[in-house]
């Protein structure tokens, strides 16, 4: 046997209830990977997430399903070929990737071609709430360079109009999580450059946006759950402006790279998101938030108790953990 491997489920409570369109987090459940090999350990996180059909048990059942190959040495590449796109290839990948850095001594980001990794500016999430309270958070973070406003079809105008009044000077995003229609995302339309918001995540379902075809928005449209690997660019075209690139829809850094890479080439502009996890998870994303325009990654502030040596947050930046946290 060459590697040793370890799966197991970890649960994060959350500092206060998660709200979005499609319902309420309380606490970030995810599945933790370790690949022990010659003295060294790589790590990987992912969030199995059931708007994609996953659960934690289904995830630890694919990757309990190739647990031979990955003890005998399986590599990234052939990772690719076995499983599909997914919260349990993400997490195996970042092992992967965690434990070739130390292996060979070559840091992730060398081996990806980029400097080592720097403070970026993160959005900071604000989940559905009244629009009184929803003012109340962002006057607490009114300093934030960038807020992400969660809506849903609920009276949106009113939500968004209270941050923005309450953060003045804030970049502003918003996502609906595929909650709205056509109908009134043509309404919201003056509204939303009246706030300035910048960009809009995934106004309609993903199997509703044929609707997009034609329609000419004020705002940028940005592909969240309608984009998950570099084959789906192709139907993107011409209904989104930008992608929204996450590990855990990509199914790992490896295809998250190929993702921007061949998004660059198509013209779209890129964000790079996450689910709600902790540093783990978060880290590997870095690499691509990096080469993004709108970087949404504060899924580790929402929990109670991240890893002590993960990312922190300092004067608006969201600052990397030590090389020696993941990736060398």
């Amino acid at each position: 046997m060459l590697r040793e491997l370890s799966i197991t489920q970890r649960s994060f409570p959350l500092v206060a209830p998660f709200r979005i369109a499609r319902g309420v987090k309380y606490a970030a459940d995810v599945v933790t990977v370790e690949l022990h090999q010659a003295g060294r350990i790589g790590r990987g996180e992912s969030v199995p997430y059931a708007r994609y059909g996953e659960s934690v048990a289904s995830v630890i059942e694919e990757m309990e399903a190739l647990r031979a190959e990955l003890v005998a040495g399986m590599g990234r590449d052939e990772l690719q070929a076995r499983l599909p796109p997914g919260a349990a290839r993400n997490a195996l990948d970042a092992a992967m990737w965690d434990l070739e850095s130390q292996l060979s001594s070559v840091p992730v980001w060398v081996q990806l071609g980029r400097p080592p990794r720097s403070a970026l500016v993160s959005a900071i999430t604000i989940g559905i709430d009244t629009p009184e309270r929803m003012a109340a958070a962002a006057s607490r973070i009114a300093g934030a360079g960038l807020i992400k406003i969660k809506v849903d079809a609920d009276d949106p105008a009113a939500r968004i109009e209270a941050v923005r009044r309450a953060a003045p000077l804030a970049h502003l995003m918003v996502d609906p999580n595929e909650s709205w229609t056509i109908e009134l995302l043509r309404d919201m339309q003056p509204m939303l450059e009246r706030a300035g918001v910048e960009l809009l995540e995934q106004p309609l379902p993903a199997d509703a946006d044929d609707a997009l075809l034609g329609f000419s928005s004020r705002i940028p449209i940005c592909a969240d759950e309608a984009c998950h690997v570099t084959s789906d660019l192709p139907r993107l075209r011409d209904r989104y402006q930008a992608v929204n690139i996450k590990l855990d829809k990509t199914g790992g850094l490896t295809e998250a790279w190929r993702l921007l890479r061949a998004a660059r080439v198509d013209g779209f502009k890129i964000m790079a998101g996450c689910m709600v996890c902790s540093s783990l998870g978060i880290t590997p994303a870095l690499e691509i938030a990096r080469e993004a325009e709108f970087i949404d990654l504060d899924g580790p502030l929402w929990l109670q108790d991240d890893y002590p040596d993960g990312v922190s947050l300092q004067g608006g930046f969201l600052l990397p953990p030590s090389p020696a946290f993941w990736g060398g």
